[in-house]
C-alpha cells in the first residue's frame, strides 16, 4: 500500500534573505509517516524545508518543498509518475504571500534585501495558491485527507469549518485539531460522522485502522 504524506511548514519569501511562514514544526507528520511505514506502507514524505522536528524519519522517499507553488509541483508530478492509495495532506501552507512592499516614504520597494535604511515597511499580501482543492484532481482514485487548524471559535464552529472542507474539496476526511476544538484530534467525515482522537498515537491508529481497511478492499 502506498501513502503520499505533506507535512511541515512552507513559506513566501519577503526578498531574497527573509521570509514569511508558519509555527509548524513537523513532528505530527513524522510521527504519522513513521506509523505508516513501521505497518508496512510504502511512503513517500514531502516535507517542509523549515521543519524544526529533529526526530527520526523512516520512510522509503523523502522530497523536501519551499513554498506553496514549489509543494503544488511536486505533488502534480508525483501524480502523473506512480498510484498512491492515500494522501494525506497535512502540510501547514502560507495562507498569504507578499505582493509588494512599501518603504516608510510610501515608496515601492523593489530590492534583493531590504534595508533598514527605508524605515517602517507596509507589506501588501495576497492569497497564495490553495492546494486542498487540486488534489482530487491530480489523485482521482486516493483516498484523500485535510488537515484543518482553528484557534479561534467554538468547538462546534470549527468541526463545521472541517465538514465543510470535505464537502467543497471532495475528499474523504479532515482532521481537526487546534484551540477551538480543544485537546486532541477529530477525524471528520461527510455528513457529519466525528471520530475523536486523544492523541498523535491514537490518531495514527485510527488513521491506519481505516485507510488500511478500506485500501485492502480493492
Amino acid at each position: 500500500m502506498r501513502l503520499l504524506i505533506t507535512f511541515g511548514p512552507s513559506y513566501e519569501p519577503l526578498d531574497g534573505a527573509r521570509r514569511l511562514t508558519n509555527m509548524s514544526t513537523g513532528r505530527l507528520g513524522t510521527e504519522l509517516a513513521n506509523a505508516f511505514w513501521a505497518a508496512g506502507w510504502h511512503v513517500h514524505c514531502l516535507r517542509g524545508e523549515g521543519s524544526s522536528f529533529l526526530g527520526p524519519l523512516h520512510v522509503r522517499d523523502l522530497e523536501t518543498f519551499t513554498t506553496n507553488d514549489d509543494l503544488a509541483g511536486r505533488l502534480e508530478r508525483l501524480s502523473r509518475a506512480e498510484p498512491f492509495d492515500v494522501v494525506l495532506h497535512a502540510a501547514a501552507l502560507c495562507d498569504y504571500r507578499v505582493s509588494r512592499v512599501f518603504g516608510a516614504d510610501g515608496q515601492e520597494i523593489m530590492s534583493p534585501k531590504i534595508a533598514t535604511r527605508n524605515g517602517r515597511l507596509t507589506l501588501e499580501l495576497e492569497p497564495a495558491a490553495k492546494l486542498l482543492p487540486k488534489l482530487r484532481s491530480w489523485f482521482s482514485t486516493a483516498r484523500l485527507v485535510g488537515w484543518k487548524y482553528e484557534l479561534a471559535g467554538t468547538q462546534l464552529e470549527a468541526l463545521e469549518m472541517a465538514w465543510r472542507q470535505v464537502r467543497q474539496n471532495r475528499i474523504d476526511a479532515c482532521v481537526l485539531n487546534g484551540a477551538a476544538y480543544g485537546p486532541g484530534f477529530a477525524v471528520c467525515r461527510e455528513g457529519g460522522t466525528v471520530s475523536a482522537c486523544r492523541d498523535s498515537v491514537e490518531l495514527a491508529e485510527w488513521l491506519l485502522e481505516w485507510l488500511g481497511g478500506h485500501v485492502s478492499a480493492y
